[in-house]
């Protein structure tokens, strides 16, 4: 009573969403957010269908042909047969319905149960074929049907219905042929225990192991269809994480964009308008300021030419065929702070400059925050503060790199649309901090002026000496 069945495909579907978050194992949750208690197997395709048909087809050719064989040889399972034409029926009508047999599973095992027990009833000469479509019945109810509480009880029900048929088989048998001799019986048990031993045995292990197979035919389609959700929900993942990276990139170059024209625009408006005031009567004065401004330019278009460097590069950092812009500045550090402070100096302001502690190399990234930030403070000074004296401080701390622009202009505080993002200056340098998880500063100063005093961490675990609410003194200097 032996049977194969070819592996079944494995259909998307669509589990119910738990109300929480839960995985245990065990508890029939085995995926983040999916019960896997009411996932429902979806009915076969239209080409296992054409394929059901097509076993079925081939199990009542065997049905007819195992018949014919039998009744050729004269090997009845029973003393008595009907007819050749009937037990083709009865072979016939055991097979057929396993045409449909993922389509209608429950029903397919009961009609199959019924008619299998009805040919032996009838006392059917073969029950080789009989079995092989008990056998598929059962293991497909276990494999395809979509109410598992149905499933499970119809495959229970009917197993228990063929061993109360089977003892009821063995108990005529016995009573039939209460003096049946065993000629040839050699073993230590008694021949009649020894027949039915092997009937219960032989019988239990065919039908447990359609039961296991057909219940392990739908756990793997289960796994297999919960490690395509696992392989949709990774690849959703990595394209939200490319998404979010193209947008964190495009955020920084809009920084970067608005640092490096603002900043230059503004030195580059009011070097023209000290040239314009003047050009009457200093002549050399003009010239300057006028040369000031074509220097802010050239210096402007360079940096705006390295982030458009930035953005025709492909994915592997290769710049585009006959493209120079990776030649230009996109990176500024703070080894061009200096540059800084010429051009906040050419457009009139006085910009004491000092470095403190111990200067060494810092990331890439933290060196361009801290330029960027630099260029901003400076910027807001040149256009909004009317200041005429800036102190700019770099300190090497220990642990932390201390930027400290501080003026004395009109100190005010930043305005709601400044810090909810109207301003998009002080928003950009309150982002730039955030990313290296340090701090920023900002607002008017007591004495007069306004200060801009940002402080990142130098170290990757800085974080495991010194937490945001308490980095390190700075030591106090008069301003």
């Amino acid at each position: 009573m032996s049977v194969a069945d070819s592996p079944t495909a494995v259909h998307r579907t669509t589990p119910r969403p738990l109300d929480g978050s839960e995985t245990a194992a065990g508890t029939g949750v085995l995926h983040r957010g999916v019960d896997w208690e009411q996932w429902s197997r979806p009915g076969p395709t239209r080409k296992q269908q054409a394929n059901d048909v097509w076993i079925g087809l081939a199990v009542v050719l065997g049905a007819v042909v195992t018949t014919l064989l039998v009744n050729s040889m004269g090997a009845f399972i029973f003393d008595g047969a009907p007819s050749l034409t009937e037990q083709l029926a009865w072979g016939i009508g055991l097979t057929v319905p396993l045409v449909v047999r993922r389509r209608f599973p429950a029903a397919v095992v009961l009609i199959v149960a019924v008619v299998f027990v009805a040919a032996q009833i009838r006392e059917n000469g073969d029950n080789l074929i009989p079995s092989i479509a008990l056998f598929f019945a059962i293991y497909t109810l276990g494999a395809w049907g979509g109410d598992r509480m149905r499933a499970r009880w119809v495959r229970i029900g009917v197993i228990v219905a063929m061993f109360c048929w089977l003892g009821y088989s063995l108990v005529d048998s016995l009573q039939a042929e209460p003096d049946r001799a065993f000629p040839a019986a050699a073993g230590p048990l008694d021949p009649v225990l020894a027949a039915t031993l092997y009937s219960i045995g032989f019988n239990l292990l065919f039908f447990l192991s359609a039961y296991f197979f057909g219940s392990a035919g739908w756990e793997s389609a289960r796994r297999r269809y919960e490690l395509e959700l696992q392989g949709e929900q990774l690849r959703q993942s990595q394209e939200e994480n490319a998404r979010q990276a193209v947008i964190a990139e495009r955020l920084r170059i809009a920084r970067d964009l608005h640092d490096v024209v603002a900043h230059h625009v503004s030195v580059m408006g009011v070097q023209a308008t000290a040239a314009r005031r003047v050009l009457a009567s200093d002549y050399d004065l003009a010239s300057n300021a006028l040369g000031a401004v074509e220097r802010t330019a050239r210096t402007a278009v360079t940096e705006l030419r390295g982030l458009l460097g930035v953005l025709r590069t492909d994915p592997h950092g290769r710049a585009e065929s006959g493209d120079d812009t990776g030649s230009h500045l996109s990176s500024p550090g703070l080894e061009q702070l200096p540059h800084l402070v010429a051009e906040a100096q050419s457009a009139g302001l006085q910009v004491d400059y000092a470095v403190y502690g111990e200067p060494r190399t810092v990331p890439d990234a933290l060196a361009l925050s801290a330029y960027r930030i630099v260029q901003e403070a400076l910027t807001n000074t040149v256009k909004h503060a009317a200041a005429s004296n800036v102190a700019l401080r770099v300190r090497f701390l220990e642990y932390l790199l201390e930027i400290d622009v501080a003026d004395d202009g009109r100190g005010r505080p930043p305005s709601r649309a400044e810090e909810s993002g109207g301003g998009l200056g002080l928003l950009g340098m309150r982002e730039r901090v955030a990313v290296h998880g340090g701090e920023l500063e900002v607002g008017p100063r007591a004495g007069g002026g306004f200060m801009v005093r940002a402080r990142m961490p130098l170290a990757p675990d800085a974080d495991n000496h010194h937490s945001a609410g308490e980095l390190p003194q700075t030591p106090a200097e008069a301003r």
